[in-house]
């Protein structure tokens, strides 16, 4: 399959469908898409008809009715529906996040400690994080690496945190209880 190409605003919105969808499991009503991507839910509306026509959502009618992302959705993401991923752990100023799955974490400019960042890709809304916030991501399932940073921007197209990496640790070097 050829891959499609779409535009920042049809991935931002594809994106919060479908974590609204797994957050529900059921079809997203056009308003609670417009609300979480803070746009006119006309232009929602506008945007699922080509979305419905790339065949990357479906309409569900009636009065429980909305929005599903379909399989090539996943697929036009790079997003693997896993029936039970392995869930990486992310915290938010302290608290768990549990309706959020990180999906990988890109680690640039390691070699420049004072510019260490990290690119964190999530599975789940990123709504309630701003700059400045505190985040810690893992324990990773086979590294066991736990990366502790602080939000330096978001990207809603991509779903992914720009962290600034605050400290980072491996089983060895964690303090046993």
């Amino acid at each position: 399959m050829s891959s499609i190409e779409l535009t920042p605003s049809q991935r931002t919105i594809l994106t919060a469908l479908m974590n609204l969808f797994r957050e529900h499991e059921d079809a997203v009503k056009g308003e609670q898409i417009a609300e979480e991507v803070n746009r006119n839910p006309g232009t929602i509306r506008n945007q699922m008809q080509s979305l419905k026509a790339l065949q990357l959502v479906e309409g569900v009618p009636g009065p429980k009715g909305g929005y599903k992302p379909t399989t090539r959705a996943y697929e036009a993401l790079d997003h693997q529906q896993m029936d039970e991923p392995a869930s990486v752990p992310l915290s938010h100023e302290g608290e768990a996040v549990e309706d959020a799955n990180v999906t990988g974490i890109d680690l640039t400019s390691v070699h420049h400690p004072e510019r260490c960042r990290a690119v964190i890709h999530l599975r789940g809304s990123l709504r309630d994080f701003h700059e400045g916030d505190s985040v810690v991501v893992g324990p990773t399932p086979l590294s066991k690496l736990v990366v502790e940073g602080t939000v330096d921007g978001r990207d809603d197209s991509e779903n992914t945190l720009m962290l600034h990496i605050d400290g980072m640790k491996t089983p060895s070097e964690q303090p046993t209880h």
